[in-house]
């Protein structure tokens, strides 16, 4: 695995994450109205070229009408923990690019 992979799968996680994000920013956005059903979002690997995909798709638990089910707890924490994820990819992708200079500098001289 080169370095530039490495730095394609640290974007394609950072995608995922802001993807995560704005999921639960919807949902948060959503829950007060009436028979609202969240979406989930759901994170897959890729083996080739490598990282990660993200899908969202309506919830399978069941909505009321005058009701919608979002947990707001569980929103806020969706929120918290993609923000982290989002924020190491971030840290592994700009190593990968210092690697990146530190050895250009090298063949330059």
């Amino acid at each position: 695995m080169g370095l530039s992979s490495v730095m394609s799968i640290a974007v394609s996680g950072m995608q995922a994450q802001a993807k995560r994000l704005a999921t639960a920013a919807h949902n948060i956005a959503n829950a007060g109205t009436p028979g609202y059903n969240r979406l989930d979002t759901h994170v897959s690997t890729q083996t080739d070229p490598g990282g990660v995909t993200t899908t969202v798709t309506p919830s399978t638990s069941v909505t009321f009408p005058d009701s919608s089910n979002v947990d707001m707890a569980s929103e806020m924490l969706d929120a918290f923990t993609s923000a982290q994820g989002y924020a190491a990819n971030a840290a592994a992708f700009e190593t990968g690019a210092d690697m990146w200079d530190v050895l250009m500098s090298i063949k330059r001289d």
